[in-house]
């Protein structure tokens, strides 16, 4: 049967029409079905429809995509540079672009500007150390107003450095025939600029002369047209630039052989496909060795037409392939000896789009997928985006594999879709263009981007038709309701209007508009599960069912809400980290929206970035602050949060970097270089990695004339040397350097030292011969020795050694000036060599000096093993040293050593992580350790070796080095003001660094003067290995300065560095009175006219009565003090006639005739109260010019000065002129007892001039304080007994204790405290009170002189005399006493006086007598001290 004609024209006609617009993108949906049944006779009525449909319905794709992109560019500096880049459209296309993810502003760049065709032009690039402006990844963006944006593969721009090079090329010399390489070293940007001249004409590359990717120049099969001066240069970066000249020399075939020499082997390379690369393999020797190949253990086959072997050796591959990686091996041969070296060979493939992403119609509430499939390698990472903003996963678009998926599209969604896939070989990018189309609007079919969950939707879409659809679906309702899922049931529709009745379930979020759909699994099902909800959310639901005809009218909305989840709480949102310090940084989040119950805790998880290792912290709150992180360092933070269930989801990790600071380390291997005598070159190195804390800014040079103190000048560099000029000849500079950031400078080095030429040395000739040269082979090498020429006149820079089988050409060493030795390795045995030294200078090479040596031949090795070393044992001599001795069994039995043997000593540190040895060679059977680290474990072993064979490592000792006075300062030293009460301070410290031992205490220096001697600082003593003190009694609105300093059994520590602290202007109102008494103003007398005891502020006491009150006191303390200095005067009178019967005898025993005095308790008995009434005296008071070290329990070396260092006879009348003169006296501190009760800080007092005391040491007492404070103002209560001599110092008040009944006790002559010296201790079951010991001027005190007692039975003190108001009223033309360097008015404070030790004790102690002449002489002190009170209180 035939077609009817008619209709076949009407198809044709179609058909025309058909083609005509086939390339039309409105009609590529129905290519496919063209292809498909091109052989077959279409429905031209469907035809028609279709295209009628699409033509007046449906708006079709626009052509937009990118027909030229930007590639990576190499600019110039000064030149330009071009990026080109075209988009190509039916409808205009703006153009813009970017610059490291930033459009840039090309209006307000001058340089920069936009071609005709959207190429980006750059007139002259700008390129510098510091400023890189155009450098960088650029990105052309093409966009159509009102339908989206499409963005380019990105480029970058990297501008050529500045012409240098990293070596010069030296002059060789080549055998004809044979191979030889000149070296250009420059940067892989540099080398395509690089060219070589010789004898200034440009050298032409073939493949006998090559040069390598490093700017190297390759010569194989020399000859004499070879021979030349050659030269590098850098070509089209500006002016030229060359390198030295170097001369290269062919000299004639000689015949001797010469070992294989390595000029260049190949290197790992990374390469793209479709690249060349050139594989270096330059051998030297003679015969001239023959190179092979292999690949992956296989042979090249060098016939291929991409592998050749060029310049003797090296080998090119061009159009790279992916098959081409692999191991490469170059393989030389010269008969005699062969090499191989290999390297590997990375082959990088660019993406490439297996699928690329198609464009799609789709319609609201549907669910879409953009497919995208690359390859390449390394394999490539895929990212998307939707005009030109980069898709960000969510619940609605979320990525599997490489494909996108667009979940409940909405209209917004329409635009361009990119699939861009980079690598490290390239970029590439493919778009696609989604249309929303209306519901009423049939999609066409076939849509093979859509997803299966909505394919039934799509496949029965509106048509042209009149035919009834089904009424909305009936009592849609939530049959189950859970945390993740829904489940929704309906039942049939009212007039269903046939049969198969399919559902679509429409959902969204409550209050969005992005719509979801869901079908049913088959027709007739009236049922589906919603999964992947969120929990605790309000979503709405409505469900429309369809037949033949199309979909139905919509069910009514119902809203349902997910349960709350009871499990683990949701990620704590809102997280932020902020870099609050060097090393702290403050975080904060907000409590999770699904917290599920309460939250117990947060877990916060930090790590350091690049490490694997996450630490956490449990956190309480909604913030905290992390402290103890390293400076200028990135870490990572998230936060879980946790209830009962456990942990919840994770927030996403947060990135910060902690502030920077300046360098925590000084440079390293600071090197001075005396060039003549006006100029030093320093030399230097940059801090330890890891101590910068910062960006490094520079670097500060100070240096100065001589090794003492003088002024210093300063030089800012940026490099790692620096010349001074302009110095004064023979004199001695020193200079340290310290690296910067933008914080500031950090430590500095120690000062080096250097000294400068007295006159400079002759540079206008060449040096001469050197004196001597001396060679000693071995069996590979040749030990080289000389000395320099004779003539020292004449400057030597530096010295060339050249040497080689019967030639001292083949092989040039160069070495510094101040060598004279070397060792000239990896010889063969049993050769001959040449050698020859000569000197050389700016000027030139001297007369060489020659010599010769064959080394030694190979000796067979010994089978027999090496026994090793037996009984090692460890014997600690000091601090630093350990002497290590052993036995070795294969000597005889005397142990005698007759061989060339010697044995290996290695040592380390007994810590695990510590796998770093050090070594020692000696020849005996024991060998010292020095300069190891006080008070550590190390672990020693001893090998022996003899010949050429070595035994193993020997068992191994262990020794633990002595203690040593720590070797650092403590650290970290911060000063607080205590709340509540500016006149204590809390100071706090961390151990020193160095401790060398166990720290068994500190001790506190502090003053208002920061240069003050250290002697004028007042001292606090910490007990212990304590880290905080509190220190009370300061004067408000002044500054101090505090240093601390730390002690263990050795002795003392540096200080530390000085930390400044200002103690407020004012107290709390109700502080006043109580902490400073009665203030006194400036410019009137200091002391004040009442002190705390007296009752002048008291109601009903008038200011007569107080006086009256006072004379009183002032009487009856007077009295009191004459009845006890008679009872004293008893006493001694009574036991006269013993004593002087004692003496006799202790007269008659001793030798020389001198009184000999015992240390013991029995020899000194303390009186009830003993004052230094001969050395009473009133004047004014000057600052003690004389230091007053604080003495310790560590021994103290004698001096000349020191009177403990002289016989009796001697010190006794030293320290009485020592007394008479206002000396001050040494003290003692306590440091190893207990740790101290709570006591009350004394102030300093203004009082009359001080009493002088004498020069004593003694054993501490119990419960006592440190030393005696004289005071204007009587205690309330009596206060112990002191512990310390006499001296200026404030003390701490005690509550006193249970006052006993006084016994008398009988004092002990002067001349006997001054003889006694002990070292302070005291029993571990005392606690006494801590002391702030204050070095100021001699304060003299009515106190008792130092007593020393028995340390094993020491006596309580304590005090049972009434407490009286001394000096209450203010006394004309009296100047008061400054306490140090504190000058600021202090409150008074009470007399303490000691009390004689109860009878038991005392009775053991009344042994030493008095003569009648030395109590009567006390006594008439007394009465002249009764005197010049009692004048005192009648004014």
């Amino acid at each position: 049967m035939k077609p009817d004609p008619h209709l076949r024209l009407v198809w044709s006609e179609r058909l025309v029409l058909f083609h005509l617009r086939w390339t039309d993108p409105y009609f590529r949906a129905l290519r496919p079905c063209h292809e498909r049944n091109s052989n077959e006779l279409l429905d031209v009525s469907a035809v028609e429809r279709s295209v009628r449909f699409q033509s007046s319905d449906i708006r079709g794709f626009t052509p937009f995509q990118f027909v030229v992109e930007p590639v990576d560019t190499l600019a110039v500096r000064g030149l330009p540079a071009v990026l080109n880049c075209s988009a190509a459209s039916d409808a205009p296309v703006r153009v813009e672009w970017k610059k490291d993810g930033t459009f840039l502003n090309l209006v307000a760049d001058d340089r920069k500007r936009q071609l005709a065709d959207g190429s980006l032009l750059i007139s002259a690039v700008v390129h510098s150390k510091h400023n890189k402006p155009d450098e960088g990844v650029y990105q052309c963006v093409a966009t159509i107003d009102n339908l989206g944006t499409i963005s380019s593969r990105t480029a970058r721009l990297t501008v050529a450095g500045l012409p240098r090079f990293l070596s010069q090329p030296e002059g060789v010399s080549v055998r004809s025939g044979g191979t030889e390489m000149l070296s250009c070293e420059v940067t892989e940007e540099l080398a395509p600029f690089t060219r070589w001249e010789r004898d200034g004409r440009p050298v032409e590359l073939d493949g006998r002369v090559i040069q390598l990717p490093s700017g190297a120049l390759v010569i194989s099969n020399g000859s004499q047209s070879d021979a030349g001066l050659y030269r590098c240069s850098i070509d089209g970066l500006g002016p030229a630039k060359t390198t030295d000249e170097a001369q290269l020399q062919v000299s004639a075939d000689s015949g001797v052989e010469e070992k294989l020499e390595t000029l260049q082997g190949p290197v790992a390379v990374v390469k793209v496909v479709g690249e060349s690369v050139l594989l270096p393999c330059v051998m030297k020797g003679y015969p001239v060795p023959v190179i092979r190949w292999t690949l992956n253990d296989r042979p090249i086959d060098e016939s291929r037409e991409r592998f050749a072997v060029i310049g003797g050796g090296s080998l090119q591959i061009v159009n790279l392939t992916e098959e081409d990686a692999g191991i490469y091996v170059c393989q030389a041969d010269s008969g005699n000896m062969t090499s191989e070296i290999q390297a590997e060979l990375t082959v990088h493939v660019p993406p490439r789009f297996l699928t690329r992403p198609s464009n799609t119609y789709a319609q609201e509430s549907m669910d879409i997928i953009f497919e995208c499939d690359v390859t390449g390698s390394p394999p490539p990472t895929v990212k998307w985006m939707k005009d030109g903003d980069t898709v960000i996963p969510s619940d609605y678009f979320r990525m599997k594999q490489h494909n996108l998926q667009v979940l409940g599209l909405v209209k917004s969604d329409e635009g361009f879709y990119q699939c861009l896939a980079e690598n490290d070989a390239g970029n590439v990018q493919a778009s696609a263009q989604l249309i929303i189309l209306d519901l009423d609007v049939a999609l066409p079919s076939a849509v093979p981007s859509l997803t299966d969950a909505t394919t039934d939707h799509v496949a029965s879409g509106p048509s042209e038709r009149n035919d009834p659809t089904p009424s909305a679906p009936r009592d849609v309702v939530a049959s189950l309701v859970s945390t993740r899922f829904i489940k929704l049931t309906w039942r049939l529709p009212a007039e269903p209007h046939g049969e198969n009745i399919t559902y679509s379930v429409f959902y969204s979020l409550e209050g969005t508009n992005r719509e979801r759909v869901e079908n049913t699994s088959g027709p007739g099902e009236m049922q589906v599960t919603i999964q992947n909800l969120v929990p605790d959310t309000k979503y709405t639901f409505r469900v429309v069912a369809s037949n033949a005809n199309g979909p139905g009218e919509s069910s009514t909305p119902l809203t349902v809400a997910t349960q709350l989840e009871v499990q683990v709480p949701g990620p704590a949102p809102n997280l932020q980290v902020v870099s609050v310090g060097t090393s702290s940084v403050t975080l904060s989040w907000d409590r999770p929206v699904t917290g599920n119950g309460e939250i117990q805790t947060y877990r916060l998880f930090y790590s350091e970035k690049g490490r694997d290792s996450e630490q956490d912290v449990d956190v309480t709150g909604l913030s905290y602050t992390m402290t103890g992180l390293k400076t200028f360092t990135e870490y990572s933070f998230r936060v879980v949060a946790y209830n009962k269930h456990g942990p919840g989801v994770s927030t996403e990790d947060v990135v910060v970097r902690t502030l920077s600071d300046v360098p925590s380390a000084a440079p390293q291997n600071l090197t001075l270089e005396v060039l003549n005598s006006t100029s030093i070159m320093v030399r230097w190195q940059p801090p330890p990695t890891g101590t910068l804390n910062g960006e490094l800014t520079g670097y500060r040079l100070r240096y100065r004339k001589g090794l003492r103190r003088a002024d210093a000048a300063e030089i800012s560099t940026s490099q790692l040397f620096q010349l001074i000029e302009g110095l004064e000849k023979g004199k001695v500079y020193t200079v340290r350097v310290s690296a910067s950031t933008v914080n500031g400078s950090g430590p500095t080095t120690e000062w080096i030292a250097a000294e400068t030429f007295e006159n400079d040395l002759d540079e206008s000739q060449v040096p001469g011969v050197p004196s001597s040269l001396h060679v000693r082979p071995l069996v590979n090498r040749i030990v080289v020795s000389w000395t320099p020429p004779e003539n020292q006149d004449v400057l030597v820079r530096g010295y060339k050694i050249g040497y080689g089988i019967g030639s001292p050409h083949a092989h040039t060493v160069t070495l510094d000036y101040k060598q004279r030795f070397y060792s000239i390795d990896n010889l063969d045995p049993s050769s001959h060599y040449v050698i020859t030294l000569k000197a050389f200078n700016n000027m030139g090479e001297g007369i060489p000096i020659y010599n010769s040596a064959t080394t030694r031949p190979q000796s067979a090795p010994d089978p027999t093993p090496m026994l090793p070393p037996v009984g090692v044992q460890a014997t600690v001599l000091s601090h630093d040293t350990v002497k290590v001795s052993w036995a070795d069994n294969s000597l005889a039995k005397n142990q005698k050593i007759t061989d060339s043997r010697y044995y290996t000593i290695r040592w380390k540190t007994n810590i695990p992580a510590n796998t770093k040895y050090k070594t020692a060679n000696t020849t005996t059977l024991f060998h010292t350790v020095t300069a190891l680290k006080p008070n550590t474990l190390y672990e020693f072993s001893v090998m022996v070796t003899k010949s050429r064979r070595s035994s193993t490592w020997s068992m191994t000792a262990h020794g633990t080095t002595f203690e040593s006075i720590p070797s650092s300062a403590p650290k970290d030293v911060t000063v607080i003001s205590k709340e509540g009460n500016p006149r204590i301070i809390n100071i706090n410290w961390q151990p020193p660094t160095e401790a060398n031992g166990k720290i068994t205490g500190y001790i506190i220096y502090y003053s208002t003067d920061v240069d003050a001697e250290v002697h004028d600082w007042v001292v606090e003593p910490v007990l212990g290995n304590r880290l905080t003190h509190q220190i009370q009694g300061l004067t408000l609105d002044t500054t101090y300065y505090y240093k601390i300093q730390a002690r263990n059994s050795k002795g003392m520590g540096p200080m530390s560095d000085a930390v400044q602290f200002h103690t407020p202007k004012a107290e709390p109102s109700d502080k006043m009175s109580s902490d400073q008494g009665l203030q006194v103003k400036p410019g009137h007398p200091t002391l004040p006219e009442h002190g705390i005891g007296s009752n002048i502020d008291k109601p009903g006491i008038t200011g007569r009565q107080e006086k009256r009150v006072l004379v009183i006191v002032v009487i009856v303390s007077v009295g009191v003090f004459t009845i006890i200095a008679v009872i004293a005067g008893a006493v001694l009178c009574t036991r006269r006639s013993n004593s002087h019967q004692k003496k006799k005898r202790a007269a008659c025993k001793s030798s020389t005739g001198s009184h000999k005095y015992k240390n013991s308790s029995k020899d000194l008995n303390p009186p009830d109260l003993w004052i230094h009434h001969e050395r009473l005296e009133l004047k004014p008071m000057d600052k003690s010019p004389e230091p007053n070290p604080v003495m310790t329990e560590t021994p103290i070396p004698r001096t000349a000065q020191d009177p403990a260092a002289e016989p009796s006879h001697q010190r006794r009348g030293h320290e009485a002129e020592e007394s008479r003169r206002g000396g001050r006296p040494k003290m003692m501190m306590p440091f190893d007892s207990q740790p101290p009760q709570p006591v009350i800080s004394a102030h300093p007092i203004h009082s009359l001039d001080h009493l002088h005391h004498h020069h004593h040491h003694y054993h501490l007492p119990p419960r006592g304080y440190l030393h005696h404070q004289i005071s204007l103002r009587a205690p309330a209560t009596p206060s112990v007994f002191s512990d310390r001599p006499p001296s200026a110092e404030s003390v701490r008040n005690q509550a006193p204790a249970p006052e006993p009944p006084v016994a008398p006790s009988q004092p002990s002559t002067t001349a006997e405290h001054q003889k006694t010296e002990a070292l302070i201790k005291e029993e571990p079951s005392i606690n006494p009170p801590t002391a702030h010991v204050r070095p100021t001027h001699p304060l003299k005190s009515f106190a008792a002189p130092a007593i020393t007692v028995s340390t094993h039975n020491p006596p309580t003190y304590e005090t049972t005399l009434p407490s009286t108001p001394l000096l209450a009223q203010p006394v004309p033309g009296v100047k008061t006493a400054s306490i140090g360097t504190l000058i600021r008015a202090r409150a008074p404070m009470a007399v303490t006086v000691p009390s004689a030790p109860d009878q038991s004790e005392t009775s053991t102690m009344l042994d030493t007598t008095y003569e009648t002449d030395e109590l009567s002489e006390e006594m008439a002190h007394l009465e002249g001290l009764m005197k010049d009170l009692n004048a005192i209180t009648t004014d």
